[in-house]
């Protein structure tokens, strides 16, 4: 086809493959006009897009560009069990999101496994060392030993950030690589939405691997942060959310949030506190501030050792589910951008990847692509780095 002086190539896609992209991203379609005014003629195929407009079209859609071309839409499927729910029900299509931000923690882990192997490390005796038939009581009590913490709820911890912290830090003293973010990469227009994922955990005996939704709350991140260190003792990898706090109906989940519960909520010490906790006219905020936990976690906690009724849990998760997105929309900016990087990347992890490229064992490229760093801001940053 004639355009000016020139014969402009355009690109034959079926209009299926539109429709699932559009609805794959997210994005309104409104949205999807304002940026293609053809969208709706490529979809009737009335004309087609050129190859710079598909190209354009895919990245905004966050799609491969291959996809395009085939005859179907692909099946995408995670390659870890699914255990999160919506509305009881489970979750059909994982989010482009979640997609390359798991894609990303596979391609860390296992470059950081060859690495360790390389260097000689040997598997890590914790992972896979219970089983469901395990007491919840005895599991929270060999996390906690392993990672040379008494009890999550010590009141040196002023805040849930810092309580999140020493966990995070104990973890990754272990052995356990532990990554926190609320958005695709660095890309600060790609949130990742808590609805839809809380954290997963990739399972190895190497370089397990945990990833925390750090668009989630503090305190509710420690509960993730302890639900996926059940998962690593139980040696399954799974992807999670709750919920109104409620895990898929499955034993697995079922398993992991009752260790996680004890890991950060003991049964014991949460009875013996109770009756302090009830003469306070805001019980449940008593409990979060003794454990450093959410305040729903402290009243799910509080249900299940039937110091509450049902009604009475979901008539404050209600409300407090109103209070957060409140927060959350009046919450501003996303904090210093260096100061955000270990907690993205994994100290653990970054570290191994600056001292492999320093001795000459990594590409300095390739380090970049494992990062998501490149140039001075790798160099500015690691430079900050033991």
């Amino acid at each position: 086809m004639e355009e000016g002086r020139f014969t402009v190539s355009r690109v034959t896609v079926k209009p299926k493959l539109f429709d699932w992209a559009s609805e794959r991203s997210g994005l309104p379609i409104d949205v999807l006009l304002s940026k293609f005014p053809k969208f709706e003629s490529w979809v009737s195929e009335k004309t087609k897009p050129t190859l710079k407009q598909l190209e354009k079209f895919a990245r905004t859609t966050y799609t491969p560009l291959g996809y395009f071309f085939l005859d179907e839409p692909p099946e995408e499927k995670l390659p870890i069990p699914d255990f999160r729910t919506l509305d009881d029900e489970p979750v059909r299509r994982p989010s482009p999101h979640l997609i390359e931000t798991m894609h990303t923690m596979q391609h860390r882990q296992d470059w950081m496994r060859d690495n360790l192997v390389e260097q000689g490390a040997e598997p890590l005796p914790f992972i896979g060392s219970v089983s469901q038939k395990s007491p919840a009581l005895k599991v929270a009590e060999s996390i906690r030993s392993t990672l040379g913490i008494a009890k999550i709820c010590a009141d040196r911890e002023t805040t849930p950030q810092n309580a999140l912290l020493r966990l995070r830090n104990a973890a990754e003293g272990v052995g356990i690589l532990t990554m926190l973010n609320g958005v695709v990469g660095n890309n600060t227009h790609r949130k990742l939405d808590a609805k839809e994922f809380q954290g997963f955990v990739l399972c190895d005996d190497i370089a397990p691997l945990i990833f925390v939704n750090n668009a989630d709350y503090k305190a509710a991140q420690i509960f993730t942060l302890a639900h996926e260190l059940a998962h690593l003792w139980l040696g399954k990898a799974g992807l999670f959310n709750l919920d109104k706090t409620l895990p898929l109906d499955h034993e697995v989940e079922r398993f992991c949030n009752q260790v996680a519960a004890e890991v950060l909520v003991p049964e014991e010490d949460l009875r013996k506190f109770w009756p302090i906790a009830v003469e306070d006219r805001e019980p449940h905020k008593a409990v979060a501030r003794r454990f450093k936990v959410s305040q729903i976690v402290a009243a799910r906690r509080a249900l299940d050792l039937e110091l509450i009724d049902k009604p009475s849990f979901f008539s404050f998760y209600d409300r407090r589910e109103e209070e957060f997105e409140a927060a959350k929309s009046s919450k501003k900016g996303g904090g210093n951008f260096y100061n955000n990087q270990p907690g993205k990347i994994s100290t653990l992890f970054g570290s191994a990847v600056v001292r492999a490229a320093r001795e000459g064992r990594l590409l300095y490229r390739d380090a970049y692509r494992l990062t998501g760093l490149h140039g001075k801001t790798f160099d500015n940053f690691f430079g900050r780095q033991p």
